[in-house]
């Protein structure tokens, strides 16, 4: 049987950092509570393999683009330590407000996973996973018209998911990268 992941009072405050710093945000065009998503994220590394710090990662991982940019990291390092960081810097895609153009920003992106480490991609395949599963919820629900949502629209979208499925692919199966090949 696989050892159980302990989760304590570290990831209960990061839980409470990300809810407060995410607090009245929501889901692309629904009434959601962002931290929906990353509750999500952080079941789906869980599930994963991955141990509290990813876990908490996962929870973190998108509140230095979303929420304060370099100042912000220094604050995670701060509060849940370098490796919690590391990840969510790994996951990051932008520090800036405003955000580079979509294309550019996607395309470094990718290119910079690649040479991130085995917990980043963990992370980040799980948030992609749950953003894929978003998408094709809202697609079942409302058609062609959830393409407008996004800023690459429908092939811009569909090249960034599957180009970050074929790159997760090449990593150890796991539940992640397997429900992404689907």
């Amino acid at each position: 049987m696989p050892k159980t992941t302990r989760l304590g009072p570290r990831f209960l405050r990061a839980f409470v950092f990300a809810a407060e710093k995410h607090k009245g945000q929501t889901r692309k065009a629904s009434s959601i509570p962002y931290i929906a998503h990353l509750m999500a994220v952080a079941s789906l590394v869980l599930e994963g393999g991955g141990d509290e710090d990813l876990a908490i990662a996962a929870l973190l991982h998108d509140v230095v683009e979303d929420c304060g940019g370099a100042p912000m990291l220094k604050e995670v390092r701060r509060r849940f330590g370098a490796r919690v960081a590391n990840v969510v810097e790994g996951c990051t895609d932008a520090y800036t407000d405003p955000k580079p153009p979509w294309r550019e920003r996607k395309e470094k992106y990718i290119a910079r996973l690649r040479k991130e480490d085995k917990d980043a991609r963990l992370v980040s395949a799980a948030d992609k996973l749950n953003n894929v599963c978003s998408i094709i919820t809202d697609y079942r629900a409302i058609g062609e018209s959830v393409w407008s949502r996004f800023n690459g629209g429908r092939e811009g979208t569909l090249w960034y998911y599957r180009t970050l499925r074929d790159e997760f692919l090449r990593d150890r199966p796991n539940r992640i990268t397997r429900d992404l090949a689907l």
